[in-house]
């Protein structure tokens, strides 16, 4: 369950950071390697925070792991958190965004994901998404 609101019981294990990168009216989505937990979906650029990281410093580490691109942590903006409970953990979600002017090169890890395309948020919403990635992606964009 995913919910802007701090929802009942929320017992908060980690957080989580997540970003729109954003090209041309586009957003990166990456599709997550078979073995890789809710495997084989399609999500983008996120991972934990770890301890005395800030969640700006987590992403720029993330986006450099995952697609091999450097980018100084202050460039992100933050856009908005939500707080995702599951029965096995609760987490907060932070989703911050970059609007990039020039395509960049992405050396995807493979060890996480396996591709990788650009697409405006209406048409990531068909994909075959990470479980309540759709509800991010109506709530940040506003789409249907």
């Amino acid at each position: 369950m995913i919910s802007n609101q701090i929802p009942e019981n929320f017992n908060r294990k980690f957080d989580v950071v997540s970003c729109f990168l954003e090209h041309d009216g586009k957003v990166l989505m990456l599709h997550r390697q078979d073995q890789k937990p809710q495997g084989n979906t399609w999500d983008m650029p996120a991972g934990k925070v770890h301890d005395n990281e800030s969640v700006n410093e987590a992403l720029s580490r993330e986006v450099e792991e995952e697609l091999g691109i450097k980018i100084n942590p202050e460039n992100f903006e933050y856009s908005r958190k939500f707080y995702v409970k599951y029965p096995e953990y609760h987490y907060i979600y932070h989703v911050l965004t970059l609007k990039i002017d020039k395509m960049p090169e992405i050396k995807l890890n493979l060890e996480e994901n396996k591709g990788f395309t650009w697409l405006k948020p209406e048409e990531a919403l068909k994909l075959n998404l990470i479980e309540d990635e759709d509800t991010v992606l109506k709530v940040c964009y506003g789409v249907k």
